[in-house]
């Protein structure tokens, strides 16, 4: 019997299942616009490394070196002329040709010594390359000295006779090509940068604009002169999307046409049937009541649904004042049987939206509070880009595995259908539809007070 050995994972499938698992949006920029700057910006550095690896390890390494052969070269020559000791006018001659010539400055210090000890006062890679290249072809004890002055370095050098000093300028061992080649491969590369940040620009910015066009259509305002532009594949979106748009409202439209004529056509009926109960004779009184408690029932289903089923209408967003519109819904409920109070906090100015959509909202939220409650709390407060509006009361609440029931359509905890026990479980459903078509949505909780709590996140 064989046993099965796993087959070793190659070095493609394990960079790739590292790339996979790692959790990338950690440190990557949140927008679109960072993400593809970094795109960009990354190639981008990786290039200036690269090619500054290999210009200070090739070119800079080479231009060094020869630089610093010329010197020692020259010093080189220098030493040839004071082998024998010349006399002061001819050194003054040697002195005056080699400052024209070699542009540099010398003096010749007779039966001098050096220190035993070699000693390079200087720090990065000329001393190293300049005293390489001056020993290979001085073969004698030197020194030097970078930090004499900003523009020249001292070169002590030890001759049979004495003590060559040479002062040579700084640009024999550095050249501007440097700093030609550091500037233009920065400067290149942020041009470039800036170019191509000016194109992500008009990209990004199609795709906010489709963005906003998407949230303020889900908040229930119009979009007018939404115009598709940018690359083909936003283009395209921004087409999904005014398509989109254009489907839902055009059920939205045909849902409210027929309800209309379904209001018509059974209001009518309605009607017709009061008008012949009254004119009936002789039929007994209780009975009559039952007849027209039947057809009130009737019409308040029939209500009830029409109400759902229209939803917000065709109301338009507004400028709303939200604490004048929440002090006028208090003033509402201050004849019911439950005490009503409310209180506000940072919620004073105006803000965009439905007022008539709102007060249906949360009218049937305080309503079924004051229905089952003896005390009902209205709060409203401001929580970053939405108004939180709270109704507590201290009623006997609903259970955690009801609480999104209550939500559907026609739902009701109590299934009697008792119109004293409540009315045709649309009242939470037309709340909720109310809130998310103005980009909000309404929740229930557990109350301060013992009840339920219903709250409600309006955008601003």
């Amino acid at each position: 019997m064989t046993e099965n050995i796993p087959a070793k994972e190659s070095f493609a499938n394990r960079v790739t299942r590292l790339i996979e698992g790692a959790n990338w949006n950690s440190w990557m920029p949140a927008t679109l616009m960072g993400r593809s700057g970094l795109i960009i910006l990354v190639p981008l550095i990786l290039v200036q490394i690269i090619s500054t690896f290999i210009f200070y390890d090739n070119h800079w390494e080479t231009l060094s070196r020869r630089l610093a052969q010329g010197l020692a070269g020259d010093i080189s020559h220098i030493r040839v002329y004071l082998r024998d000791n010349p006399a002061p006018e001819d050194f003054a001659w040697i002195q005056s040709t080699v400052r024209q010539t070699m542009q540099l400055d010398i003096d010749y210090e007779q039966r001098a010594s050096l220190p035993a000890t070699e000693t390079i006062n200087a720090k990065g890679p000329f001393p190293d390359v300049l005293t390489r290249e001056l020993w290979r072809e001085l073969k004698r004890p030197f020194t030097i000295d970078f930090d004499r002055s900003d523009r020249e370095i001292e070169i002590n050098m030890q001759l049979p006779g004495g003590v060559l000093h040479v002062l040579a300028p700084r640009k024999r061992l550095f050249s501007s090509t440097t700093y030609v080649f550091v500037l233009w491969m920065v400067g290149s590369s942020m041009l470039l940068f800036g170019v191509a940040a000016l194109f992500l620009n008009v990209q990004v910015r199609a795709v906010r604009r489709l963005a906003r066009a998407a949230d303020s259509f889900g908040k229930g305002r119009d979009v007018p002169n939404f115009k598709p532009e940018g690359a083909r594949e936003v283009r395209q979106a921004a087409l999904a999307f005014t398509a989109m748009r254009n489907r839902i409202q055009r059920q939205i439209d045909q849902r409210t046409e027929m309800l209309a004529g379904v209001s018509h056509d059974l209001r009518t009926p309605l009607t017709r049937l009061r008008l012949q109960i009254e004119m009936l004779d002789g039929a007994a009184p209780e009975d009559i009541s039952d007849i027209k408690e039947d057809i009130d029932e009737m019409e308040r289903m029939l209500n009830g649904y029409l109400a759902f089923a229209r939803g917000e209408g065709d109301e338009a967003p507004e400028p709303t004042n939200l604490e004048e519109l929440l002090n006028d819904i208090h003033r509402r409920f201050q004849h019911s049987e439950a005490t009503v109070s409310l209180e506000l906090q940072d919620v004073s100015g105006e803000i965009t939206t439905k007022p008539i959509a709102i007060r249906r909202c949360l009218a049937n939220l305080i309503g079924n509070a004051t229905r089952y409650g003896s005390l009902v709390e209205i709060s409203a407060r401001r929580s970053g880009a939405h108004i939180e509006i709270n109704v507590d009361d201290n009623g006997p609440g609903i259970a955690d595995d009801h609480r999104e029931s209550v939500f559907k359509a026609f739902y009701r905890v109590d299934a009697s259908r008792n119109p004293e026990t409540g009315g045709v479980g649309l009242g939470l459903t037309i709340a909720r539809d109310i809130a998310r078509s103005l980009g909000g949505d309404v929740v229930l909780g557990d109350s301060a007070i013992g009840g339920l709590r219903a709250t409600v996140r309006i955008p601003v």
